[in-house]
C-alpha cells in the first residue's frame, strides 16, 4: 500500500463520498426498531423491536402493496426484458450508418427525460383531451379512460417503461454485439447458415453472458416497480392495482410524518432484494455463466 500511495490517494475523494453518502446513512436504519422522536433524535429514541414490522406485516394494506409491486415489476422483466435485445439485434443489422445514427438517437433520447417531462408526453396524448381522444371524438366514438381505469394501468405502466429506456437499454448489447468474432460470421455463412441462423448459433450465445448479468441486477429490484413513473400516472382510484410499496411509505415518511414504518417497509424490500440478487447470482454461476461475484 504505502508503494501505491499516491494511487490510493486519487481514489481516497471517492472512498470520502461512498463512506459519507452511502454507508454512513446506513445508521438511520435503526429507525425501524425505535419510537422515532425528532426532537431528541435517532441516537436518543427508545428501542421497540420489531413492533414496526409487526405493524406492517398485520397491515391490511401490505398484501395488496406486495402483490401490485411484484405483479407489476413482473409484467416490466417480463415484457420490458426481451425488448433492447430485440432492439439491439436488429440495429446491429442496419448497415447504413446515418439511418442507424438517427434510429440510435431518437431512441436514446426520452431516457434523458425525467418522467415528470415524459409523463407529460403521454398526457397529451391519453389524457382526457389528449390527441386519442381527440380522434376518437372526430370519428364519433367515445371517449376512453386511460388515466383512471384500473384495467388498463398496469398494461400502461408497462409499455411507456419500455418506451422511455428500451433504446437505452439496447447500448450495452450493442457493445457486446460489437466484440463477437466476424470470422465467425464468415465461417457460418460458407456453411450456408442464413441470417436466423446466424443469430440463433452465434449472436445470442456471443452475447449470452451479458444477458444473464442483466437479468441476475433486474431480479434484484424485484420490488422496486418503478416510484418516479408509478407516482406521476397513480391517482386514488388507482390504488387497487397501482399503489405499490414506495408510493405507500412516501405517503407514510412524507406525508404523514411515519418514519419508523416507512424505514422499517423499506428493510423489508432491501433484505427481499438482498436475498434474490445472491440467489440470482448463485444460479448464474452454477449455469457457468459470468456473475457479479
Amino acid at each position: 500500500m504505502w508503494k501505491s500511495r499516491f494511487i490510493y490517494l486519487l481514489i481516497l475523494p471517492t472512498i470520502i463520498y461512498f463512506a459519507i453518502f452511502t454507508y454512513a446513512p446506513f445508521y438511520g436504519i435503526t429507525i425501524a426498531f425505535k419510537d422515532y422522536k425528532i426532537i431528541a433524535g435517532i441516537m436518543d429514541s427508545p428501542w421497540v423491536g420489531f413492533k414496526h414490522f409487526e405493524s406492517m406485516f398485520t397491515s391490511e394494506k401490505f398484501p395488496t402493496l406486495l402483490k401490485n409491486t411484484v405483479i407489476i415489476s413482473m409484467y416490466r422483466l417480463f415484457f420490458g426484458f426481451p425488448v433492447p435485445i430485440l432492439f439491439a439485434l436488429m440495429l446491429n443489422e442496419v448497415r447504413h450508418m446515418l439511418f442507424k445514427r438517427f434510429i440510435q438517437t431518437i431512441t436514446y433520447f426520452p431516457h434523458f427525460l425525467s418522467w415528470v417531462v415524459f409523463a407529460g408526453i403521454i398526457y397529451n396524448f391519453i389524457g382526457p383531451s389528449g390527441i386519442i381522444n381527440l380522434v376518437l371524438v372526430n370519428l364519433g366514438m367515445d371517449k376512453f379512460n386511460f388515466t383512471t381505469n384500473p384495467d388498463v394501468f398496469r398494461s400502461l405502466i408497462v409499455i411507456t417503461a419500455i418506451l422511455k429506456d428500451f433504446g437505452w437499454g439496447a447500448i450495452i448489447y450493442l457493445a457486446a454485439l460489437a466484440g463477437i468474432d466476424s470470422q465467425l460470421y464468415e465461417a457460418a455463412k460458407i456453411d450456408g447458415a442464413g441470417k436466423m441462423r446466424q443469430i440463433w448459433h452465434i449472436t445470442l450465445p456471443g452475447i449470452r453472458p451479458i444477458i444473464a448479468l442483466l437479468f441476475c441486477l433486474q431480479l434484484a429490484g424485484i420490488l422496486d416497480a418503478g416510484f418516479d413513473q408509478i407516482f406521476m400516472f397513480l391517482n386514488p382510484a388507482l390504488y387497487d392495482v397501482g399503489d405499490i410499496i414506495d408510493t405507500y411509505v412516501y405517503r407514510l415518511g412524507i406525508l404523514q410524518s411515519q418514519f419508523e414504518l416507512s424505514t422499517a417497509v423499506g428493510l423489508f424490500k432491501g433484505v427481499i432484494g438482498m436475498i434474490l440478487i445472491i440467489t440470482a447470482n448463485s444460479i448464474i454461476r452454477r449455469m457457468g455463466e459470468k456473475s457479479l461475484w
